[in-house]
Formats: C-alpha cells, sequence, structure tokens
C-alpha cells in the first residue's frame, strides 16, 4: 500500500511541471485538472482498501535528512483522511477542469504541489516526513494565494497572502520544535519509535501546545482563525473548496497523530480538556459570525470554523474518557469527530463549488445582489440546498450522525467523576446546541438570499446553470453525502481501525449498517426510519393539500411586505422591498454580537428642517485578530527603532557591542559545560 502511495505522490510531480509550461500550450491546463481528478480518485480508493485490508509495513524512501530516509506508511487514521482528501480532490479536480481552463501557469504549478503536500503528510510514517508534508501544503497553498494576487491586482488579495504566510510560519515554528520534543535525546522520530516512548509531565503539556497552536492555526481554531475568513474567499471557489474540505482536516488529523495517537494510552483526563474547550469555542464563534456575513464565501469559511470545532471537540472528549478509563464512551466521541470530519468535507465541498458557480453565473458573492436564482439555475440551487440541510444537521443527512453522536457522547460523559469534567461537559453541551441552532440559521440565511425572493440586480436574470462536468461534480458530492448520511453505521464500521487508534477502544458499543448509537441501553439513530418517516409525511402533506383545494393554483402579484408598487423603470420589483442580509441577521447581531463581536449600531437623525430620511449604521469585527497581531505591530515598532538606533551607533561602539555578545556566549558555554 506504501509503494502504491508513493507511486501516486510522484504522479503528482509531472503534473506540476506541466502546469508551470501551461502559458506555452493552454491544452494542459486541463491536462492537469484531469491529472489531478484521476490520482485523486486513487488516493480514495487507496484509502479505502487500506480500512480494509491493512496498511502493510513502512516503506523506506531513498531521500530524506542525513539521520534517517523519509518513510511512508498507511495506517487506518491516515487512511480515513486520505479517503476523505481522495473524494474532495477529485470533485474539485473536475470543477476546476470546467472554469478554470485558462488558469495562470503559477496556479497550475502550485495546484498538484498542494495535493502532494497534504497526501505526504498523511502517508508519513515519521515525524520529519510529516513536517515536510505539512510544510509543503502550507506553501503550495500560499502559492495559490499569491497566484490569485497577481493576477487580481488586488490589495485585498495581496493582504490576505501575507496574513496566511505569517499563520503558515507561525504554525512550522510550533510544530517543528514539538516534534523535535517528541523525539527526546535518542531522536528517533519515527511514529512506532515515539508511541513506544509517549512524553509525560510537563514536557507532554508543552508538546501538547505547540501542536494546538501549530496545526490548530492552520485548522482554523479559535484563537488562530484570523487567516480563515480572509483567504478563503480569495482563493477560486475550487481552491477555495480544497481548502476548507481538505486542508483543515489534514491540520486535525495532525492534531490527532501527535496529541491522541502518539501521545500514549496512559494520559489524564485533563490531557483532552484543551482541545474541547478550544473546540467549543470554535464552533460558537464560527456559527455566530457565519449568521453576520454578507458575502457568501465569508460565510462558508465562518461555518467552516464552525464545524472544525466541532471535530475538534470531539477528539478531545475522546481523550478526556480514554483518560477517565471509558473506552467504549471514547469510541462514540471518536467516531463521531471522524465522521463529522468526513461530512464536512462532502457538505463544505458542494456549497463552495455551488457559491463558485453562482459567482460565475450571478456576478457577485455578496448576499444582497443575489435572488431569485433558484429559477435560473435550477440544479445548483437543488445542490446546494441539499448542501445547506446537512450543514444545518438536518436528518437524515451527512451533518447530522456526527452531531448527533457527539451530542450522545457529551449526555454519557457524567460517568467521569471528576466535578471539573461534570461543569465542562454541561458548558460545552449547551455550546454544541446553541452553535448548531446559530449554523443552521446561517444556512438558511445563505440559501434563502441567494436563490429565494426576487433577483435583485439585471445580472442574476441572466445566469445560467453548470456545465455538465461541474454538474456531474456536484451532483456526485450530492449522491456521496446523502448515501454517508443514510448509511452512518456501514462508515464507521469501515472506519473502525481509525476509531480504535483515536479512542484506543476497538470499536463503537452500537454501530450496524442500518444504524448507530452510543450503548445498547439507549436509544439508537436510524437515518432510513428517519427518511421514510419523512417521505410519508411529506406524501400525506401533498395529498391532503390537493383533497382540500377546490381550486387549481394560481399566481397573483408578488407581495412587497406593504411598500407601495415599484415604479416603472423596475419592471422586476424594488429590490429594497426584500429582506437584506444585515437586516436578516440583525436580532442576533443585537443578541450576541455586542461582546463576541464588537457590534455597533448608530442611528443618524437628518437635522431640523432637513428632509433627508435617517441613517442607521450597522456593523461588527473580529477582535481576536486584532489583539493577536497587535504585538507583532509593537514588536515590529520597537524594531524598527532599534535599527534606527543601530544605524547611528559609531564604529568603536559597534565593536564593543560584538565583544560584549562573544563574552556574553563564552560565558553562557562555562556555565553550561561539565564540571
Amino acid at each position: 500500500m506504501s509503494a502504491v502511495l508513493a507511486t501516486l505522490l510522484l504522479m503528482l510531480l509531472p503534473l506540476a511541471l506541466a502546469g508551470g509550461g501551461a502559458a506555452r500550450w493552454p491544452a494542459l491546463a486541463r491536462l492537469v485538472h484531469g491529472g489531478c481528478f484521476l490520482v485523486s480518485l486513487g488516493f480514495a480508493a487507496l484509502g479505502v482498501a487500506v480500512l480494509v485490508f491493512g496498511g502493510g509495513d513502512p516503506l523506506l524512501l531513498p531521500v530524506g535528512p542525513p539521520w534517517a530516509p523519509l518513510s511512508l506508511a498507511l495506517d487506518g487514521l491516515s487512511a480515513w483522511f486520505l479517503l476523505l482528501l481522495g473524494l474532495v480532490g477529485a470533485a474539485t479536480g473536475l470543477f476546476a477542469w470546467t472554469h478554470e481552463a485558462e488558469a495562470p501557469p503559477r496556479r497550475l504549478l502550485c495546484y498538484p504541489l498542494f495535493l502532494f503536500g497534504m497526501a505526504l503528510c498523511l502517508g508519513a510514517a515519521d515525524g520529519f516526513t510529516l513536517i515536510l508534508g505539512f510544510e509543503a501544503m502550507s506553501l503550495a497553498s500560499w502559492g495559490l494565494l499569491v497566484a490569485r494576487a497577481m493576477e487580481t491586482r488586488g490589495e485585498g488579495e495581496r493582504l490576505a497572502a501575507r496574513l496566511y504566510l505569517g499563520f503558515a510560519l507561525f504554525g512550522a515554528a510550533c510544530l517543528i520544535p514539538a516534534i523535535g520534543l517528541m523525539g527526546g535525546l535518542a531522536g528517533d522520530l519515527s511514529f512506532a519509535g515515539l508511541r513506544a516512548a509517549p512524553m509525560q509531565g510537563g514536557m507532554a503539556a508543552l508538546v501538547m501546545a505547540l501542536v494546538l497552536l501549530g496545526a490548530g492555526s492552520k485548522a482554523g481554531l479559535v484563537p488562530l482563525h484570523g487567516w480563515l475568513p480572509i483567504a478563503h474567499p480569495v482563493a477560486p471557489a475550487g481552491v477555495s473548496a480544497l481548502m476548507s474540505g481538505a486542508m483543515t482536516k489534514v491540520a486535525l488529523y495532525v492534531v490527532a497523530r501527535l496529541v491522541l495517537d502518539l501521545g500514549g494510552p496512559a494520559q489524564p483526563p485533563a490531557w483532552g480538556a484543551p482541545l474541547l474547550v478550544i473546540g467549543a469555542a470554535s464552533a460558537l464563534f464560527g456559527a455566530l459570525r457565519a449568521t453576520q456575513e454578507v458575502d457568501g464565501k465569508v460565510l462558508l469559511a465562518c461555518s467552516t470554523i464552525e464545524h472544525v470545532g466541532l471535530v475538534a471537540m470531539g477528539l478531545g472528549l475522546s481523550a478526556v474518557l480514554r483518560g477517565a478509563d471509558l473506552g467504549p464512551l471514547a469510541s462514540v466521541a471518536a467516531g463521531a469527530a471522524l465522521l463529522h470530519a468526513l461530512g464536512h468535507a462532502l457538505f463544505k465541498t458542494l456549497l463552495f463549488l455551488s457559491a463558485g458557480e453562482v459567482e460565475h453565473g450571478a456576478g457577485s458573492r455578496r448576499l444582497d445582489a443575489l435572488g431569485g436564482l433558484i429559477h435560473a439555475m435550477p440544479l445548483v440551487a437543488l445542490c446546494a440546498l441539499f448542501g445547506a440541510a446537512a450543514a444545518a444537521a438536518l436528518p437524515p443527512l451527512v451533518g447530522f450522525a456526527g452531531e448527533w453522536l457527539l451530542l450522545q457522547a457529551l449526555l454519557s460523559a457524567w460517568r467521569v467523576g471528576a466535578l471539573w469534567v461534570q461543569v465542562m461537559v454541561a458548558a460545552v453541551t449547551a455550546v454544541v446546541a446553541l452553535s448548531t441552532a446559530l449554523g443552521a440559521m446561517a444556512m438558511l440565511r445563505f440559501w434563502g438570499l441567494c436563490f429565494l425572493g426576487r433577483a435583485r440586480t439585471p445580472r442574476t436574470l441572466g445566469a445560467q446553470d453548470a456545465a455538465p462536468p461541474a454538474r456531474a461534480a456536484l451532483v456526485a458530492l450530492v449522491v456521496l453525502a446523502t448515501g454517508a448520511g443514510l448509511l452512518p453505521g456501514s462508515l464507521l464500521a469501515l472506519g473502525a481501525p481509525a476509531v480504535a487508534q483515536v479512542s484506543g477502544h476497538a470499536g463503537l458499543v452500537v454501530a450496524g449498517p442500518w444504524s448507530v448509537g452510543a450503548a445498547t441501553a439507549a436509544s439508537a439513530y436510524w437515518p432510513l426510519g428517519v427518511l421514510l418517516l419523512v417521505a410519508i409525511v411529506a406524501a400525506a402533506l401533498v395529498a391532503g393539500l390537493r383533497r382540500l383545494s377546490l381550486q387549481p393554483a394560481a399566481r397573483g402579484p408578488v407581495w412587497d411586505g406593504g411598500f407601495i408598487a415599484p415604479p416603472a423603470h423596475l419592471p422586476f420589483g424594488d429590490p429594497a422591498t426584500q429582506a437584506s442580509a444585515a437586516g436578516f441577521a440583525q436580532p442576533l447581531r443585537r443578541m450576541l454580537g455586542t461582546r463576541l463581536l464588537m457590534a455597533r449600531e448608530a442611528v443618524h437623525f437628518a437635522a431640523p428642517g432637513d428632509p433627508a430620511p435617517a441613517r442607521l449604521e450597522a456593523g461588527f469585527r473580529d477582535p481576536v485578530l486584532p489583539a493577536f497581531l497587535r504585538p507583532l505591530l509593537i514588536a515590529r515598532d520597537r524594531l524598527a527603532q532599534a535599527a534606527e538606533w543601530l544605524r547611528d551607533l559609531s564604529i568603536r561602539q559597534f565593536l564593543g557591542i560584538a565583544f560584549g555578545t562573544l563574552l556574553l556566549l563564552l560565558a553562557l558555554l562555562a556555565l553550561a559545560g561539565p564540571p
């Protein structure tokens, strides 16, 4: 299996070279995306094969650092995320084959390298290879943003690329020493060696903090989420889907691998508490901000923060329950995390690709410039409806099963005897319920403003539905998301090796092919039963309406909410009479956004005698990113002042500083040497 992975990785390198030559031969663009589509299908098939048959021995590569060669190996945990990567990569490759046939060579060069970095990180069998793949993924995705900035020449795109690079360097500065500390004095960075000698005590806490900072910044966990709502909308739709659907999950894989798998089975319940709390904060903050955004892609990016937080909560809860010797419940929490990671990859990729089709057809991403697209783009509207319903955790779609299992694990966590765990779990359960409700409202707002109502601009009326290849990608994602939602038990049975690695337990207590549950005595979730019940209720409702309705349906004038009839120059109605994105979000902004999002509202009245109407100014801002960047800006100013001070020194003063530094280093070496 490792040899197959190495072959697929090598196939991506010629595709990157072909992308670099697309400036001279434009036909190579379709070759690059078609090749990435086929390689991604290979990743998905390889992931399923490893989950069924096992991964085999590690493969030593003829390259690597001086102390050891690079090594590749696949086990249950890496195979689950490789399956996820393959499905997302195949869908985005097919979508890009339609819309990015004339993409600039820089983007075509970085796209296969992006897939290469993620797959190398997932297939790593030692710490050095994992870091190499993780940083290759970061640099390739940064290159995609730089290519977009050079294409559009926009200041916002340049700012997003610089901010993304800063977070990528921060992640590297945290993960590299974490891997080094895990290797210890022996320097054995292989996963087998790290698993045999896990960290203990304060060193383990330091390693966990570094991993959460390094990988959490790439996953978009609060408070290191600031780059995600800025960078995701800048990238093209296919790249945004790949970043949100796959890259954030690769970062969560790094957390699961280093903290849960290699962290050792003897860690206390407090080992998972930071991840549980950070995940809860991310879920609440991301869902709340998604209800306030007016840009469709920014809204979806903030929704990614919410769902990444839910996955992190499942991983953290699994560590807490495993530390309390509650193996079956730990497997439930781990299964919830892995199932929701796969579900989020599917429906968020579907939503980002649908948003890309909307932007391509209607010419805008702003919710207030859309509306009525269900008539012009019926297939895209239907696919986006499936994605939004799954993101809103409506049964029996794929978004419900993972969140339901997570809630079951939280409700059963009272068995942990420690009072602080019970209080924390009770608070986190309330946060999950609130974030789920806010996320459902965000999806309702997104889909309703985009596809329902009347067209708000003339461009919206001329929108066209998706082209056949992009249509195939959207429909395939709908089928996969629906199938995964109807068969969560079968998926968890397939991912039993991954669940066992994360939780330290063999598998779920109840996980049949048609149902899934937390315990034999508890109620199980039957997706097909829910689907049958929904179908019966819908059929009864339709039959009842037809029986009670004595006359056929008739079309009447559009209700304008009490406003006067539109003037003659607005034949399709006045857009101002429809609910706006800001107006839809106003109640929540007033209730919850004042403190969490620094929301503000101000009414400006006209001066006495002035017939101008009053103006309402409202808005919000993310308080976390400025607080995170403020120390860096202060340090930059201090360094600038120090540079000016050094510039004015004489040669004698420079020599004195150099001589004093040398004496200080010699003194430190003398103190650190043997007695």
